[in-house]
């Protein structure tokens, strides 16, 4: 069998829905040999990469919400830090490395200086998470190795060019940008609807995987409420459904 990818993309609160597609893909035994994440991704790639499986990491996200995440802060950088997700991820998994992980696992995020997408492969994956979650001018971003990072989907929202580099030769890429449905009435609407499409193809996104599960998330309506996770879990599940027969084609011809 090819060895597989999983390039999981960004969405905030509606990340969720990476751990319905994590549910199918076990239950199907397909195996993931590689993980790359941007922002949300980043977050659930590194508790599925530390051993956490789809039922653990849903029953510890079930109680995470914006205590966990953030806090409010004074800088001339942002209004809010992200320190306390950093603290959370390191005493959830541990303060570990990328080299002590189960799985290889590379984290994208957006170099503030150049608009590019860093790779983050070494050193301790707590603060690299952190870095790709960043929100830019409303999360104070993080410096590592001289550089000021910003979130990974700025400059590429599901990094399957990432998970590539790792050994993957079959990816599977989780886009959580999908197309609003409904008319936008009011200026609010169209800017989100604007930066969604931004963000859904940056980076080349939409044609850089193998199989591309693009979960419908229009009718959460929120990026910022954490309290539709099991919503958004669901819907992810039922997107993976629908790309089985594609993945059996390419992956388990005996199946089909």
């Amino acid at each position: 069998m090819k060895r597989i990818g999983l390039a999981l993309g960004g969405g905030v609160a509606r990340g969720a829905a990476h751990l319905g597609v994590l549910s199918v893909l076990e239950r199907e035994r397909i195996p993931i040999d590689y993980v790359a994440g941007a922002s949300a991704g980043a977050l659930v790639g590194a508790l599925y990469c530390a051993g956490l499986r789809q039922a653990e990491s849903e029953a510890l996200l079930r109680g995470f919400g914006w205590r966990q995440l953030a806090r409010f802060t004074l800088s001339r950088r942002g209004l809010i830090s992200f320190a306390y997700l950093e603290r959370w991820l390191a005493a959830t998994i541990g303060d570990v490395t990328f080299a002590e992980l189960r799985c290889p696992f590379a984290v994208v995020a957006t170099d503030l200086a150049t608009g590019l997408p860093i790779v983050l492969r070494e050193g301790r994956v707590a603060p690299a998470v952190r870095a790709s979650c960043t929100l830019p001018g409303l999360v104070v971003p993080i410096e590592i190795e001289g550089r000021t990072l910003v979130d990974g989907c700025v400059a590429n929202s599901v990094p399957a060019a990432a998970v590539r580099a790792l050994g993957a030769e079959y990816v599977i890429g989780v886009n959580l940008f999908g197309t609003r449905s409904g008319r936008t009435r009011n200026a609010l609407q169209i800017g989100l609807a604007v930066l969604e499409h931004l963000l859904r193809r940056s980076g080349g996104s939409m044609e850089a995987s193998d199989v591309l599960i693009t979960p419908e998330l229009s009718g959460l309506n929120s990026y910022v409420r954490f309290g539709g996770r099991a919503a958004a879990a669901g819907l992810g599940a039922q997107a993976t459904e629908a790309q089985l027969p594609a993945l059996r084609a390419a992956l388990c011809p005996e199946r089909v």
